[in-house]
């Protein structure tokens, strides 16, 4: 897979910039928020890309963040949605803000989105909710969850700290605790492990 371009902005149009990369050109399909980022042509450029090979062809995208891919990623294996919405939602959003309306579950944000409509928009979420309810950090599946646990470990164990149980006490209740759990579940887990 080729995972960036390094080489020289050759030029660009309304929906992809072509990069010259050792004399060789490379047609790059973006977001019109990446391309208008995009240096002036002629200029040195990097491109983190994402290679689509379909029966009819190959086809290249790419991006100027690794959020931007992971959330493009993300939006194509929503079934119903392809490369050409992904990137449309990408134009209409910065990465941060189409995963905080995907973690709020805004139906209408979403459908903001050319060509989205509402059920394509439910469709979104009901997929993606999950991996992104700690907004950007959970595009990236390594770490994010392990990171996210343990930010709400140490909130529950603050917060049976300000019940009154002492450090031990918290650090006993909440050993095993089911992976995955948020802060309030993790509290509900160790509150019953206390008997409390």
């Amino acid at each position: 897979m080729i995972a960036f371009l390094k080489g020289v902005l050759a030029g660009k149009t309304a929906t992809a910039a072509y990069v010259d990369v050792g004399g060789v050109g490379f047609a790059v399909g973006m977001s019109q928020a990446s391309l208008s980022k995009l240096p002036e042509t002629g200029s040195a450029v990097e491109v983190h890309t994402y290679l689509q090979v379909r029966e009819d062809g190959m086809s290249l995208f790419g991006f100027l963040s690794l959020e931007e891919k992971a959330l493009f990623e993300k939006l194509i294996g929503v079934s119903g949605v392809g490369p050409k919405v992904a990137l449309a939602a990408l134009s209409a959003f910065t990465p941060s803000g189409l995963a905080a309306a995907i973690a709020a579950q805004d139906v209408a944000a979403v459908q903001r989105i050319p060509g989205v409509g509402k059920k394509t928009a439910s469709r979104i979420i009901l997929e993606l909710k999950g991996s992104l309810d700690q907004g950007l950090a959970g595009l990236f599946d390594e770490g994010a969850p392990a990171a996210a646990q343990a930010e709400s470990l140490k909130g529950a164990h603050e917060a049976l700290l300000s019940m009154g149980f002492t450090s031990a006490e918290a650090d006993v209740a909440l050993k095993g605790a089911p992976e995955g759990a948020d802060e309030g579940g993790l509290l509900q887990y160790a509150l019953k492990r206390l008997g409390a």
